[in-house]
């Protein structure tokens, strides 16, 4: 069997759930993504894993109805599985369900149209209007008004399940091929400069809802000598962030976007991992996948109290209200200053990885899925 996963944009983190998809699906036969490339490139931390990419330009509308057209031409998959309610992910798989009595399925793994509505009531008036971006607000909620035409949804928190249905498949990772110490962290502390120190880190895009901002300045607080804040994952483009966490910690190190098999080397070299996700109207129905990286290899978290992230991390790590610098300066002291502890909470979360967030479990989740979507195959 072929499958296509659609992916809404092959040069941006958006990439990293589509590319979970394909490797969740490669038992059961040739995967390949699709999908509109509006940067420069694919993405870099999937762009040699192993799952081909079929692209075609981001451009803007009227001209992104020629990209459309080579996509659905792409997505010629026995099983279409459209990532995200975009126009260039489900708006693909909508017409190639349609057009090419092509069996599909929907992932929806963020609240899209949340996304706009930052700003209060003008600001997303103002997006309302902006019909030749493909990406923007109308499109956007078009393509969730939709869902009902595919074969079948999935969702990646409770918060999506109860606004659009579907089998929850939260985040998961490899963790038969990603286990404590089986990485050799060396490496990853001489790019991060640190020799004695201990490593506070973030890993992941720097969005402002990541509450980047809040470690920082939870690191400031602590003022400790022997504690490096690390941030991973920075696009090389985005000078920005980097200049305003160092107004904040001047020694912050920084690492530029990493490919997903060094993920587990760097994570290694993390003392903490902080996901400190703020409660914003783009975070309400997102758990960030980046906690699942972290319990896969049994490191000590301090996160906060947003949307599912206390269901899956409750006792497996410390949780804070989000927003709170103060607060989450304490956590991070916490487990710096108790290892026994943070052990245990790591040997915790990576117990926890295995029995609920592991591909075994998504598969016995998605494929039954799969097979419903099959059975509804529309006639030719």
């Amino acid at each position: 069997m072929k499958i296509t996963v659609l992916c809404s944009d092959v040069s941006g983190n958006a990439a990293g759930r589509a590319f979970l998809l394909a490797r969740l699906l490669q038992p059961l036969g040739d995967v390949q993504i699709v999908g509109p490339c509006h940067g420069h490139e694919v993405w870099s931390p999937i762009a040699d894993a192993g799952i081909p990419c079929r692209t075609a330009p981001g451009t803007r509308l009227p001209a992104f109805s020629a990209s459309m057209r080579a996509l659905l031409r792409e997505a010629d998959g026995d099983l279409l599985y459209a990532s995200k309610p975009r126009l260039g992910s489900a708006g693909v798989g909508y017409l190639a369900r349609i057009r090419r009595r092509r069996p599909l399925l929907l992932d929806i793994d963020d609240w899209e149209t949340g996304f706009f509505l930052r700003g209060g009531f003008w600001g997303v008036v103002g997006r309302s209007a902006h019909l030749g971006n493909p990406r923007g607000l109308p499109w956007t909620w078009l393509m969730e008004r939709l869902a009902p035409l595919a074969d079948g949804i999935t969702v990646a928190s409770r918060f999506l399940q109860r606004r659009f249905g579907g089998v929850l498949l939260p985040h998961v990772r490899d963790t038969d091929a990603w286990k404590p110490r089986d990485a050799d962290p060396g490496e990853a502390r001489r790019r991060l400069g640190v020799t004695g120190e201990r490593v506070v880190m973030f890993l992941g895009t720097p969005h402002p809802y990541k509450g980047l901002d809040d470690l920082a300045d939870a690191v400031g607080r602590l003022a400790r000598r022997d504690v490096a804040l690390a941030v991973v994952g920075v696009d090389p483009r985005d000078g920005e962030t980097e200049r305003r966490l160092r107004d904040r910690v001047p020694d912050v190190r920084v690492i530029r976007q990493i490919p997903f098999d060094e993920v587990p080397a760097f994570l290694e070299a993390a003392d903490v991992v902080a996901v400190p996700q703020r409660d914003t109207s783009d975070t309400r129905g997102q758990v960030p996948a980046k906690l699942f990286d972290a319990m896969a290899l049994g490191r000590p978290l301090v996160s906060t109290r947003v949307s599912m992230i206390p269901e899956i991390v409750e006792s497996c790590g410390v949780l804070v209200p989000p927003g709170d610098a103060e607060a989450l300066a304490r956590g991070l002291a916490q487990l710096l200053d108790h290892p026994a502890e943070a052990a245990a909470m790591g040997q915790r979360a990576r117990a926890r990885a295995v029995e609920r967030y592991s591909f075994a479990a998504a598969r016995a989740a998605l494929f039954p899925a799969v097979e419903r979507a099959l059975a509804r195959r529309p006639p030719r």
